[in-house]
């Protein structure tokens, strides 16, 4: 077990002809997760190599999703379109199969766009969105697993201690820390600093909390806003 993505969960990454988005699926793929694809507007037809292999690109997260039956998503899109691609992926998601994961790592979105895309996605309560202006969320597995964003996979390992975070550096602080006393991890987190994003501490305690895999939670906040004090009242 594990929360929202097990480490056989097929993913898409929208952006995936981008520098930034071909760079990253292809550690992911490295890694072993299970990419099925991508997503890049008026690029539809075309592949993206990514380890030695061909991957499909469609027009639209619709199509994507119908072809792949994917559970999950992660979006590499510049600022300005990265709200637009979020609700699209939510609603495609919503639209075809009532769920999904989508992980948004894009930094720099502006405010009133997040607004209007977390309520969006509030309205689909079957979608997951994590991010944005974050690391994003990784379950490993036995061999490999599920890297879903840009976090170092190789400093991972299955095991059962949860960790959720704010901050990408502090999380990876302690996965570090951790297997210094050979603890792995159920999963990992990272819900982003933002001001509005999709997912926050108390969603994350609780999905640890019912998940059999993990045993004991590590949360790290930063500096700013009171969801650390709102969650630690939660608990």
């Amino acid at each position: 077990m594990a929360i929202w993505i097990e480490e056989d969960a097929k993913v898409l990454v929208q952006g995936i002809t981008g520098k930034q988005g071909q760079f990253h699926a292809d550690k992911m793929v490295e890694y072993g997760t299970q990419i099925v694809g991508g997503c890049t507007p008026g690029k539809g037809g075309q592949s993206v190599d990514l380890q030695g292999k061909a991957f499909p690109v469609w027009d639209s997260m619709f199509e994507a999703i119908e072809a792949t039956d994917a559970d999950a998503t992660v979006i590499y899109v510049p600022p300005p379109f990265a709200a637009e691609a979020i609700m699209e992926a939510a609603d495609a998601f919503d639209s075809i199969k009532g769920e999904g994961v989508v992980v948004c790592i894009t930094e720099g979105i502006p405010t009133l766009d997040m607004v209007k895309a977390v309520a969006f996605v509030e309205n689909r309560p079957g979608v997951r969105l994590i991010g944005p202006n974050c690391p994003g969320i990784i379950t490993p597995g036995d061999g490999g697993g599920a890297k879903i964003g840009i976090m170092p996979g190789h400093i991972h390992a299955k095991g059962r201690i949860g960790i959720v975070s704010k901050s990408g550096t502090l999380t990876y602080e302690a996965v570090a820390q951790t297997m210094s006393i050979d603890e792995g991890q159920s999963t990992c987190v990272g819900i982003g600093g933002d001001p509005v994003n999709g997912t926050g501490f108390i969603e994350c305690l609780a999905a640890f909390e019912a998940d059999e895999q993990t045993q004991a939670i590590v949360m790290i906040g930063e500096i700013g806003g009171n969801a650390e004090q709102e969650a630690a009242a939660w608990a």
